[in-house]
């Protein structure tokens, strides 16, 4: 069961360590590829929480938003194949703000292509998103071992 269980978190953290990977190797001086198609993306998401909240979000350098994403997603990941509820909350952080960012599915007519595309990718999400809190609750309802309690020791008289 021990082995079943390392194992299924080897394969769900290496979505994020392969996407890590990936990331990091193709990162240059502006942030690489990932930052230049993120840019759009978070200008419309700085534009759609300013219209319905009223908060104005800070102005962020891609670059430096997609090596946060990459540090939370490596770190994250390895974290996890330990057993790390760490590791799972960083993974949790990460999937928090990328997810609504990257798979914008409320700015296109639900007619359109892309509509369908972005929220087949936002529900993938969302469902790791649920599976890392169904970890982060199955390991807290654990409870510790606690240790052995020593037999007392029998008075001679």
């Amino acid at each position: 069961m021990a082995f079943a269980s390392f194992l299924g978190r080897v394969l769900f953290a290496s979505v994020f360590i392969l996407s890590a990977y990936q990331d990091f190797n193709a990162y240059g001086v502006g942030g690489g590829p990932a930052a230049k198609a993120l840019r759009p993306k978070f200008d419309a998401f700085i534009h759609q929480v300013h219209s319905q909240v009223g908060f104005q979000l800070p102005e962020i350098d891609m670059k430096y938003l997609v090596a946060a994403a990459i540090t939370l997603k490596g770190f994250g990941g390895i974290l996890f194949i330990f057993g790390s509820s760490f590791g799972a909350v960083l993974l949790l952080l990460h999937q928090m703000i990328a997810t609504p960012i990257l798979y914008d599915f409320y700015n296109y007519d639900s007619e359109d292509k892309e509509f369908i595309q972005h929220f087949i990718k936002f529900t993938q999400n969302m469902a790791l998103f649920g599976a890392l809190l169904f970890f982060i609750g199955m390991k807290n309802s654990i409870p510790r071992r606690q240790p052995k309690k020593k037999a007392p020791k029998t008075k001679t008289y």
